[in-house]
C-alpha cells in the first residue's frame, strides 16, 4: 500500500531544536531547586510545555505557577525558535519531493504554536503543511493515544492510513498503540535510546534523507 499521509513531529524531528526546548524546561527544574530523575528528558518531551509543567508541579513538587514557569520558558526559548532554530538535514527536500508525490503532510507536536508556527515559516515550509497541530489544539498530550486518533480523524482517514515520524520514543510507542505505522527518528538527545527505538517502531531513519525507505 503507498502511504500519503505523513504526521510529523517538530521538536527533533523537523528541527533541531532538542537542546532549546530541554534547556529551557531544566532551567526551571533549577531555578525551583527541585530534584528530578536522570531520564526525565525522556518522560517530558510527549507531555509539551503544559503536560510538563502539570509534571513539575503534580510530581516533582514545583511550587512556581505556571504563569512563572511559562515567562521563564519563553525568555529562554521564544528568541531561538523565531530567530535560530533552523531544519534538520534533508528535511526540506523530503518534505518537497513528498509533496511531489501527492502525499499530504500534517505536524503533531507538543510545543506551543508561538514557538512552533514563527520558526515553520522561516524556514520557508509552514505552507507545505496542510495542518500545523500543537497538542495544545486538542486538549491532550502526544502521551495519549487519543491524540492520535484524533488526528487521523482530522484527516478524514485512520490511523492505519498514516505514518508518524517522531524523535521520542514514549511518542512512538503511543501513536503505534493508536495504530500508526511509526517512523522512529534519530536526534543526538536519544541517542542512547536507539536501539530501544529500532525495537519499538516500525522503521528507523538516522535522517529525513532515508524516508524513501518507506
Amino acid at each position: 500500500m503507498t502511504r500519503k499521509l505523513y504526521l510529523f513531529d517538530f521538536d527533533g524531528t523537523l528541527v533541531d531544536s532538542m537542546p532549546c526546548w530541554s534547556g529551557k524546561m531544566l532551567e526551571i527544574l533549577q531555578t525551583a531547586g527541585v530534584k528530578y530523575p536522570d531520564n526525565i528528558i525522556e518522560i517530558i518531551t510527549p507531555l509539551g510545555d503544559g503536560g510538563t509543567m502539570d509534571y513539575f508541579i503534580d510530581v516533582l513538587g514545583v511550587t512556581m505557577t505556571r504563569e512563572e514557569m511559562i515567562e521563564q520558558a519563553d525568555r529562554v526559548a521564544l528568541p531561538q525558535y523565531r530567530d535560530v532554530i533552523s531544519l534538520k538535514t534533508g528535511v526540506k527536500d523530503a518534505l518537497y519531493r513528498l509533496k511531489e508525490q501527492g502525499c499530504r503532510l500534517y505536524v503533531l507536536t507538543a510545543s506551543p504554536h508561538r514557538m512552533l508556527d514563527p520558526c515553520l515559516k522561516r524556514e520557508g515550509v509552514f505552507d507545505l503543511f496542510d495542518e500545523v497541530w500543537s497538542s495544545e489544539d486538542f486538549g491532550l498530550t502526544k502521551a495519549n493515544p487519543e491524540i492520535y486518533i484524533e488526528a487521523a480523524k482530522r484527516m478524514q482517514a485512520t490511523t492505519k492510513d498514516v505514518v508518524f515520524l517522531d524523535d521520542n520514543i514514549h511518542a512512538i510507542a503511543t501513536a503505534k498503540e493508536a495504530g500508526m505505522y511509526t517512523v522512529g527518528v534519530f536526534d543526538s538527545s536519544g541517542a542512547g535510546f536507539v536501539d530501544k527505538m529500532k525495537q519499538t517502531a516500525d522503521l528507523y531513519i538516522y535522517s529525513m534523507e532515508e524516508l524513501d525507505a518507506i
